[in-house]
């Protein structure tokens, strides 16, 4: 009687445990999309950065998260792949890139949010919001403002290095808000400096080798690259490269360009513009609509200095400077 009643037993709490196991809901997975301008090599570090923000947010690859990667390769693709994401109905997407992935994703659908990771014009006067307080559309996220950074960092350069006068900017004109710095900020900051800036437009690839042939002859005295458009950022070990070789000192606004070898870059912090992003997608997959979400702005700022490379091409950074380096990379 015991044993029958022992095998009853077992028996009815196997199948409430079953019964309860299916009754259970499937873990949600939230599917988001991401659309870079360039390959997936190049863009490596970024995309990293992002999952381990999310993943401090509780945002795990495969357990609760999806991710629809879609990288342009610096083809004139993000159109195409904007239109593939929203057919997928993810539940945002985050660009990662600058005007033209912005403008995809906008043509590509007005009910998904997009979330800008801080790069790009100023979303105000390109016309992607109403305002920074209250964007009023399906668009939110971080602006960098990063073309208004251009004269800081011809601000730093010459601080660096002080006989220098003339800088050649390399830009690809493809790209509204780094023309509009190269023709109308810069200019202003270089005067109040006592500088000279040279642009160089980068609109292929193949530009490159007749520009560093020019720039070998004309021998400037420092180059600025802001690395907005595809073919600027697939290119950036290519002009570091360029610039060690002839013995220039350069200005990039990204620190992973420093990293391969550039001289100086001043840049918003990566680590917390996307812990920020971070919190923006957290926001929206719990229900919170764009429009509602101001848009930030950064608040820290990286200044890095790459004296290995300072050493290379002969050049002593002033002590001051160094000073007021927030990483030297030695």
């Amino acid at each position: 009687m015991k044993k029958t009643f022992l095998i009853w037993l077992l028996a009815t709490v196997f199948l409430a445990t079953s019964a309860s196991a299916q009754a259970q809901p499937a873990k949600r997975i939230y599917r988001l999309g991401y659309l870079s301008a360039t390959d997936v090599k190049s863009d490596a570090q970024r995309a990293q950065a992002v999952r381990s923000a999310l993943r401090e947010l509780g945002y795990v690859e495969g357990e609760n998260l999806a991710i629809e990667f879609r990288h342009a390769d610096g083809k004139p693709r993000q159109p195409e792949l904007a239109a593939d994401l929203a057919r997928l109905k993810v539940e945002a997407i985050l660009v990662a890139g600058g005007d033209v992935g912005i403008q995809a994703a906008i043509a590509a659908t007005k009910t998904i949010p997009i979330v800008l990771t801080g790069f790009g014009s100023d979303p105000v006067k390109a016309g992607w919001v109403q305002s920074l307080a209250r964007p009023g559309g399906n668009v939110t996220g971080m602006t960098n403002y990063s073309t208004v950074l251009g004269g800081k960092r011809l601000e730093l350069l010459k601080e660096a290095l002080p006989k220098t006068t003339l800088v050649a900017v390399l830009y690809n004109p493809d790209s509204p808000g780094v023309t509009r710095e190269v023709k109308e900020d810069l200019p202003a900051a270089a005067r109040a400096l006592k500088l000279t800036v040279q642009p160089w437009e980068v609109r292929v690839a193949g530009d490159f080798e007749k520009i560093f042939a020019a720039l070998t002859k004309q021998r400037p005295d420092a180059v600025y690259a802001p690395t907005a458009g595809a073919v600027m950022t697939a290119n950036q070990k290519r002009i570091v490269g360029f610039a060690l070789k002839q013995k220039l000192p350069s200005m990039f606004p990204s620190p992973s360009t420093v990293e391969a070898g550039g001289l100086l870059c001043y840049s918003p912090d990566d680590k917390i513009r996307y812990q920020r992003v971070a919190y923006y997608v957290d926001r929206i997959l719990k229900g919170a609509k764009p429009a509602d979400l101001p848009i930030e702005q950064p608040t820290n700022f990286e200044f890095v200095i790459n004296l290995k490379t300072a050493n290379q091409i002969g050049v002593t950074i002033a002590p001051e400077v160094l000073a007021r380096a927030t990483r030297i990379i030695r």
